[in-house]
């Protein structure tokens, strides 16, 4: 099992992060300053940045095939998704962001030539932006197979009534991509197919951004009411009723770009505690020389790194063998990285006191996003079970 890095993705690697120290790092306190004056719009500043990367070509690194993408496999993805990660602005910088990168995935596996020329084409010239519209707030994200939004056929047009939340990024997006109910009398796994929805349609209702722990910018979080929104049947993403198998298409390389970026929050994280460390003062002596502090470092380092080498694994797996025979892989990843980046990140904020809890570090915005990610694309407890499932049948 080898990690080691192509030529060209080392080369990619160089220089995203000297675009990084030299661009990305600097915006970041004007780029918040922008977003909280105009919430909801596209601050100046990641226009421009969004601008020079595109030009030198650090752009849309996310899709392992040459024809829509930079040619990366997932392996070799995975360490630029780490340093992306490590600033809450870079996925949208290299137009790399969620969920425009699973849309753009499955609408390039999926997509029909007129619906890549429509929609593909302009998502990653970052002309347009997208959004997912599954999770619903009546009946459990965990379990697909029961959500209740209709797509009823009428004759060239799908009609959809449903409700739905946490369809993120929906605030500017030009079109959603819908988990809806094609045949409720199917098999559960055969109910739902995936509808490309323009969100100017009559009928596409975006209700509130919903305050995900006091925020609610940018896309927001949304709430969305489909109520009698007419779209054309050719808008239908693959086969009617493979809703359910497009998801999970979806969620593999997607789970692993969760788990990068989560890695690498927790690895600034860690390198703000120890810079810190290493200067501030306390009790008539420098906080590096404190035993709980060295404790907080050296177990902080040792899980950061297993969390790493474990999804690594995975990538490589995915890469090698396929999906479905990464999917445990990919499970345990989704379990250890989150819980060990909010493990990491809260030693950072008790390490920096006050600082830690202000927003004059990246490190509690790291933290207030980082929480969801044990909930979405499936809760701990749900990849727990699937876990001890597939090593139990394994014995059996």
């Amino acid at each position: 099992m080898d990690f080691e890095l192509s030529d060209k993705a080392k080369a990619v690697e160089e220089q995203l992060c000297r675009f990084m120290d030299e661009y990305v790092y600097p915006a970041e306190r004007e780029y918040a300053e922008q977003s909280e004056a105009s919430p909801h719009e596209e601050p100046g500043i990641m226009l421009e940045l969004r601008a020079k990367a595109k030009e030198i070509g650090l752009w849309n690194l996310f899709l392992p095939d040459d024809e829509w993408g930079a040619g990366l496999t997932n392996l070799e993805y995975t360490p630029l998704c780490e340093i992306m990660g490590r600033s809450g602005i870079a996925g949208r910088v290299f137009n790399c962001q969620a969920p425009d990168t699973g849309n753009a995935e499955i609408l390039a596996e999926f997509g029909t030539p007129e619906q890549k020329e429509k929609w593909l084409v302009p998502l990653l010239e970052g002309e347009i932006r997208s959004c997912f519209s599954m999770t619903e707030p009546e009946v459990s994200g965990a379990d697909p197979t029961k959500l209740q939004t209709r797509a009823v056929r009428d004759g060239d047009d799908y009609v959809i009534n449903g409700h739905k939340w946490f369809t993120s990024g929906a605030i500017g997006a030009a079109f959603a991509i819908a988990m809806v109910v094609t045949d409720p009398d199917a098999a559960p796994h055969e109910r739902m197919s995936q509808i490309l929805v323009p969100t100017d349609n009559p009928g596409f209702n975006i209700i509130r951004p919903v305050s995900v722990m006091g925020h609610t910018g940018g896309g927001g979080h949304c709430e969305i009411r489909y109520e009698d929104c007419r779209v054309p049947a050719t808008n239908v993403l693959g086969p009617e009723g493979a809703g359910f198998m497009i998801a999970q298409a979806r969620l593999g390389p997607g789970r692993i770009h969760h788990c990068m970026r989560a890695i690498g929050m927790a690895e600034r994280g860690f390198e703000i505690m120890c810079r810190n460390a290493n200067s501030r003062e306390v009790a008539g002596g420098l906080l590096r020389d404190k035993q709980f502090i060295q404790e907080f470092v050296a177990t902080s380092r040792m899980e950061i790194d297993q969390a790493r080498l474990l999804t690594l694994h995975a990538a490589h797996k995915m890469d090698r063998y396929g999906k479905k025979q990464a999917r445990q892989e990919i499970s345990m990843i989704k379990v250890v990285v989150p819980n060990m980046m909010m493990t990491v990140l809260d030693r950072v904020i008790q390490s920096l006191g006050a600082l830690g809890v202000t927003d004059d570090t990246p490190v509690a915005a790291m933290w207030r996003h980082g929480r969801a990610l044990r909930i979405a694309d499936g809760p701990d407890e749900v990849h727990k079970m699937v876990i001890a499932r597939r090593e139990l049948k394994r014995f059996a």
